[in-house]
């Protein structure tokens, strides 16, 4: 099953804010067997918002969205989104209950910028935000379901937890292991790395991070991963090309 990951705020593209969202989300629905295709970054604009939910779902099967769940008035993406498919806000009884509790607990009025975030796609469930104050919203559309989250990280990763049950697991394993290497040279290993991945028939995909400068106290941390619908032909292929790689260096160290 495939997922697309959508990304929403000037502040991304502007460089002020580092993107970290989509490294977890990536990381999240990777673990729980999804091919994650792409990562789509879009302003806080409602063209730019349609267009990015749209071609999402023209590909996935799963879209996850951060950003732009909040009370202002550049927080766009659940009107954006509804305005583009053609779906109805309506004030979400939970999602009302949950703010007026969140705001009286905190003596806070319940102003009309704040009840603006319970009035979510008619059709949807608010998933709970128990860090932050906007729940997250699911919906299922055209046969693929659609998770939209706040861009406030503890708040994403809040939600993204609990609507773990909702995404549901995909159909693939996901397993990788990573070998250190000291006095390694990225480019002394990569012709054996394009040797080994040509043997294993893209069965495996293997990244060197280099952790030093070449010349000077090279390290290497090697990760190997593989996603497939055996687990256990996944974790041998792991471990299979870790090993290779392992004696390989030791050949080469004479250790």
């Amino acid at each position: 099953m495939k997922a697309v990951i959508i990304t929403v705020g000037n502040e991304i593209l502007k460089g002020r804010t580092v993107n970290t969202n989509t490294a977890h989300i990536g990381s999240f629905l990777t673990h729980m067997g999804y091919d994650v295709l792409r990562n789509l970054v879009v302003k806080d604009d409602p063209d730019e918002i349609g267009w990015a939910f749209e071609t999402a779902l023209s590909v996935s099967d799963l879209v996850v969205s951060s950003g732009g769940l909040g009370p202002t008035f550049d927080d766009m993406t659940v009107p954006s989104f509804a305005k583009h498919f053609n779906i109805d806000l309506v004030a979400n009884q939970e999602a009302l209950s949950f703010l007026r509790h969140k705001y009286q607990e905190q003596n806070l009025q319940v102003t009309p910028e704040r009840l603006k975030m319970a009035m979510l796609p008619a059709g949807s469930i608010a998933v709970k935000n128990s860090v932050g104050s906007a729940p997250g919203v699911f919906m299922e559309l055209r046969g693929k379901k659609i998770l939209i989250l706040p861009g406030v990280p503890a708040e994403m990763k809040d939600i993204l937890s609990n609507a773990s049950s909702l995404i549901g697991k995909g159909d693939l394993f996901y397993y990788e292991e990573t070998l250190h290497l000291e006095g390694v040279m990225e480019s002394s290993l990569a012709p054996f790395v394009s040797e080994l991945m040509k043997k294993y028939s893209g069965k495996v995909y293997i990244k060197s991070h280099p952790l030093g400068m070449e010349n000077n106290n090279p390290r290497l941390d090697v990760e190997v991963s593989s996603t497939g619908i055996n687990k256990k032909e996944v974790e041998d292929a792991v471990k299979n090309a870790i090993g290779e790689i392992r004696d390989h260096w030791k050949e080469r160290i004479g250790k």
